[in-house]
């Protein structure tokens, strides 16, 4: 579950909470090529107004003018009050018709949001980083939230469509210098809930000024790791180039469940690292084979832009590997 559908759950719940009347519309499974893979959300007001993506654009128009006439019709109907499924592109026609690549088919489920009740509970659990499966009867729209596993697939049987929902992918930057601002950009670009720890107060200040939308952690880097509880959907990185703040972040960041550890320096400093942290602080083999360094992919950057792209683009190739997703 990418971060992006909460964010269209937390659309629908404003909406309805406004008075609006909302549809939710669930991939469920595709055939050819498909632009939205099974669990992507899409949620359409009553006025047309969308939030989320279920094809890349090529059936939101069809979706929202069968909301939008269901909703201004005089009474709605019993088969508008419950979940249906909805297919498209079940003929060479017609996938052409809705613009689908690769005569490519889509079979979605499209549920009216009676009660959101279900979504501010799903929303706060995600926030307290908990991984949640969301299970619908198609006969009569009854949700159930319970918890979830790490990889646990979207399941549909016709009847009942129990999706995952886990919480947002997050990255705490230990170090708040120019690069930590370029890399701070570019997460959040990328969805990423981004945190920064720098006790020096001059960088850390200028960092949370100058990059509107990441959180400061107070305290020394590796109590504030040791507090964050790193997750599955945790990455951290270390940027300050300084042992002293760098190192005992580290020590407690690969001990961590967190996906992905990386540190700056160069080759040679890395090795240093690792046999400093082996030898002074007892790190095990396996513990120091998790850290990533010299962070990011070996793109040949030079400047902190470029460096940047090269750490995002090696957290996201991690990220999606652990998750299955297309590299």
């Amino acid at each position: 579950m990418e971060s992006l559908d909460l964010r269209v759950l937390g659309d629908a719940l404003a909406w309805r909470t406004a008075g609006h009347a909302v549809t939710l519309v669930t991939v469920v499974q595709t055939w050819g090529s498909a632009p939205r893979p099974p669990g992507a959300l899409l949620a359409v007001r009553d006025d047309g107004v969308v939030s989320g993506s279920v094809s890349g654009g090529c059936v939101e128009d069809d979706l929202i003018a069968r909301t939008k006439a269901a909703f201004n019709a005089p009474n709605l109907t019993p088969d508008h009050q419950r979940p249906s499924l909805i297919v498209y592109g079940v003929s060479k026609e017609e996938a052409t018709r809705f613009g689908l690549p690769c005569g490519g088919t889509l079979r979605l489920v499209q549920e009216p949001v009676l009660d959101a009740t279900w979504i501010a509970q799903l929303l706060a659990r995600t926030a307290e980083h908990q991984l949640v499966a969301r299970t619908l009867t198609l006969a009569t729209g009854a949700v159930v939230l319970g918890s979830a596993v790490r990889g646990q697939a979207l399941q549909f049987d016709g009847a009942t469509l129990t999706t995952v929902f886990g919480p947002q992918w997050r990255l705490l930057l230990i170090g708040a210098g120019q690069l930590s601002q370029a890399v701070a950009q570019m997460a959040l670009m990328l969805d990423f809930e981004v945190r920064v720890c720098d006790p020096r107060e001059e960088y850390a200040a200028t960092l949370v000024a100058g990059v509107p939308g990441i959180q400061r952690m107070d305290g020394m880097p590796d109590d504030v790791v040791r507090d964050l509880v790193p997750d599955a959907h945790t990455a951290i990185v270390a940027l300050t180039h300084d042992p002293k703040l760098d190192d005992m972040a580290l020590i407690e960041a690969l001990q961590s469940s967190a996906f992905y550890v990386g540190a700056l320096g160069s080759r040679r400093n890395q090795e240093a690292r690792k046999q400093r942290l082996g030898e002074h602080f007892d790190l095990s083999a396996p513990a120091l084979a998790r850290l990533h360094g010299p962070v990011g992919l070996a793109l040949g950057a030079q400047t902190p832009a470029e460096i940047a792209v090269s750490i995002m683009a090696e957290i996201v190739q991690v990220k999606n590997r652990k998750t299955g997703g297309v590299l």
